[in-house]
């Protein structure tokens, strides 16, 4: 098991977590307390860069559901950047690849053109 780290950044788009490690259920609390110590302007978009993240359960994934819910009670979007391909499976098989914004990499989430509500 690997510990969750989140580290946050600022892009010209809105704030940027880097998510490292497994996202489960005892660290998705982590992540949830994270987006909401956020102050997201409207207009912005958080982006969540998962290039890192190893593991992530059910319990994960209704974390990043709170993240979106969180962003567009601020009047922002939510993109999900760099998302491993077990994860990505298991959005496909959830549907939520409709619902989540996803781009390859943080770079390409964060570029003026490519941010989306």
């Amino acid at each position: 098991m690997s510990p969750l780290t989140i580290t946050a950044r600022d892009a010209a788009t809105g704030p940027v977590l880097e998510i490292t490690g497994d996202l489960d259920h005892e660290t998705a609390p982590e992540l949830r307390d994270a987006v909401n110590d956020l102050a997201l302007a409207a207009g912005l978009v958080l982006v969540l860069d998962l290039a890192r993240l190893d593991f992530c359960d059910s319990s994960g994934i209704s974390a990043l559901l709170s993240a979106r819910s969180r962003a567009v009670e601020q009047g922002g979007g939510i993109a999900l950047a760099a998302v491993p391909a077990n994860t990505s499976r298991i959005l496909r098989i959830t549907g939520l690849d409709r619902v989540f914004p996803i781009h390859p990499d943080a770079a390409t989430a964060t570029a003026l053109n490519s941010a989306a509500l």
